[in-house]
């Protein structure tokens, strides 16, 4: 299959992703929902009043005053001055809502402007402006909004722009953080380098970037916003007689509160459900703009992996292997799709043994290392079936409470990238030190000691100075030095090395793998040890698992599968390797892409990338069969170079 067929089945395949919409994403949510509903029945309301059937909401009629709710020809009663409060209620809600949406635009956009402005500019510009914010700050909104209204004398307008400006520093602060956190981002940098002025980079590259923490800003402050204009009516300096809006109406009835309890009770009750069903959409709003739950997922990620098997294989107990793994299935559930990232995987791993499991990206080995220990988030992810034993238990199996004391103590991990895992407020030594008190009952002094002692045996040179350090004052080598202490700190018996040198220099790399390679014999580890480099899995793998699709499709002890590949997917990825001593030799790319692992075909998923595949090959399901002693390829014509 060419390139642009498989280009086009991808494009396809995310075409029909099934993600869920912005909408689906909020109306999961029951709450913001319901808040939704509750704020388009109230707005419809407000809107409508101007054609509704409802007397003068001005007129009094003191022959009429104080009647009770369900009074024939006044639903709700009745003021002390005889006015329809049903008629009010809703003409007063217009007003409020009218009002707090106003004064949040207003603030939205002069404290984002400041917000922008002073986080891009910086320097003088930037402290000139967040000194007058802190000094609007240092007053209590509250306070400070009833000077200006005092200042500039009772009345709504007065009241809208008092409540607009107390506001205004909540946004430029916020808004302030964000752009300085951009404009040293290289896609900042790159536009400044194509000619774009500071203006034309401020309002089409950091802008775009900030505006969804504006409308979450805004979302969730609109309802504070109409409590403290109906504040201001309550107190007597928002909206004057006879104009009615819901704080104006709740002050007029506080006088008769025990005597005619509806007059103030009906307006308190639609300002509960107007600023609760704000911020509970506010909320909404906030979660669907969350790039997790964008992805798909409906829910933040859990602690643990969500455990739906539908097989559960028998494994005879073998005391001769530390970790087995049978029929491993991970998939993630995106919308109405179903990602098989894993599907169903073979593996163990022996005493100080390597085992490196070798594929392109999106193989499928990252969602393997997760799973084992339920790191997998959920939602999307479930672990749909297999076992994974550890000490004659299966992970699967144990409680959240065993989970956690096995994490971290028995089954390490170290990742790609150490700059993201490191904690960036915390020296490293404190970090290991940390590793060890979760799992060890020992002081703070002896646990520090340990984290000495770990950046000494990875040869991080002056390791009691060292331990003091930060994150972002080591080098990219110095910090995986420190990921590897970190999973050592507890002596674990299964490493997992999640492309733990990809990042690093072929120096430092070259480093990496020699201490690691040397660790694992010291401490007696296990490591499964996950790459795409074929020339890595050289110098410290004992054994190789190739993987494709999600599934394991060669495996073997390493000198034996890179001297005769079995699977030509693992006979591609080897003559992908550059070899020293020869220049002329030819890297030839695998053609085509590997197939969506949501919509797998039948067979062999590498037989559109194949040259040897057969109609065969594209029918059923093809196990892993052996291939002589302590090797198995999924492959139904494995080349002929290594049949024995």
């Amino acid at each position: 299959m060419s390139e642009a067929t498989a280009a086009n089945g991808q494009a396809k395949a995310r075409k029909s992703s099934g993600r869920p919409s912005a909408w689906k994403l909020l109306m999961n949510n029951k709450l913001a929902a319901t808040g939704l509903w509750v704020l388009l029945a109230i707005a419809a309301l407000a809107i409508l009043v101007p054609v509704l059937p409802l007397p003068d909401p001005n007129v009094t009629e003191p022959a009429d005053r104080l009647f009770p709710p369900l009074t024939e020809g006044h639903f709700l009663g009745t003021d002390h001055l005889g006015r329809d409060i049903f008629s009010r209620l809703l003409w007063g809600t217009q007003v409020s809502i009218a009002v707090g949406l106003s004064a949040t635009v207003i603030a939205a956009v002069f404290g984002s402007l400041i917000g922008l402005v002073a986080g891009y500019v910086g320097g003088r510009t930037d402290n000139l402006m967040m000194r007058g914010i802190d000094m609007l700050m240092a007053f209590p909104y509250i306070l400070l909004a009833l000077a200006i209204v005092a200042a500039l004398g009772p009345g709504l307008l007065n009241a809208l722009y008092a409540i607009a400006i107390v506001n205004i520093p909540f946004f430029a602060r916020n808004i302030r953080g964000i752009t300085l956190g951009l404009k040293h981002r290289e896609f900042v940098d790159a536009a400044r380098l194509s000619g774009k002025s500071h203006v034309g980079v401020l309002f089409t590259e950091v802008l775009p970037n900030v505006l969804p923490v504006i409308v979450i800003t805004m979302s969730t402050t609109v309802g504070w916003m109409i409590l403290e204009t109906a504040g201001l009516s309550f107190l007597g300096l928002g909206a004057q007689p006879p104009q009615a809006d819901l704080g104006s109406m709740l002050g007029e009835g506080r006088k008769l509160l025990f005597t005619a309890p509806h007059v103030s009770f009906v307006p308190g009750l639609m300002i509960f459900l107007l600023v609760m069903s704000i911020n509970l959409l506010g909320d909404g709003v906030r979660d669907v703009l969350d790039p997790r739950l964008k992805s798909g997922a409906l829910a933040a990620p859990s602690a643990r992996t969500a455990i739906d098997r539908d097989v559960v294989p028998e494994v005879e107990a073998n005391p001769d292997r530390v970790l087995d793994v049978k029929a491993l299935s991970t998939h993630f559930d995106v919308g109405d799709q179903v990602y098989k990232a894993v599907g169903g995987v073979d593996f163990y791993l022996g005493e100080t043994e390597c085992l490196g499991l070798v594929g392109e990206s999106g193989s499928g080995k990252s969602v393997t290392a997760m799973s084992l220990a339920g790191l997998v988030p959920t939602p999307p992810g479930v672990i749909k079936g297999g076992r994974v034993m550890f000490e004659g238990a299966d992970l699967l199996e144990v409680s959240d409470a065993d989970l956690r004391g096995i994490r971290g103590r028995d089954i390490a991990y170290v990742f790609q990238d150490p700059l993201s895992t490191l904690h960036p407020l915390f020296p490293v030594g404190d970090q290991i030190a940390e590793a060890v008190r979760a799992h060890q009952p020992v002081s703070k002094q002896v646990a520090w000691d340990r984290a000495v002692e770990l950046l000494d045996l990875v040869r991080i040179p002056n390791a009691a100075e060292r331990a003091k350090a930060f994150p972002h004052e080591m080098s990219g080598g110095m910090r995986q030095r420190v990921s590897i202490a970190m999973a050592l700190a507890n002596d674990a018996k299964v490493l997992v090395a999640d492309e733990p040198t990809t990042a690093l220099d072929v120096t430092v790399q070259a480093q990496v793998l020699k201490l690691m390679d040397q660790l694992r014999r010291d401490k007696n580890a296990a490591v499964l040890f996950i790459t795409h480099d074929f020339g890595v899995v050289s110098e410290i793998c004992d054994r190789i698992a190739v993987m494709y699709a999600g599934r394991i499709v060669e495996t073997g002890p390493t000198d034996a599968v890179l001297k005769s590949p079995a699977h030509p997917y693992t006979r591609m990825l080897i003559d992908c390797v550059p070899v020293m001593g020869q220049p002329g030799r030819r890297l030839d790319a695998i053609a085509g892409l590997p197939p969506p692992v949501n919509d797998l075909p039948d067979g062999c998923a590498f037989a559109e990338r194949c040259p040897h595949a057969t109609s065969e090959c594209r029918k059923g399901d093809i196990g892993l069969g052996p291939l002589g002693e302590g090797r198995e390829v999924r492959c139904i014509h494995p080349l002929k170079e290594t049949v024995l």
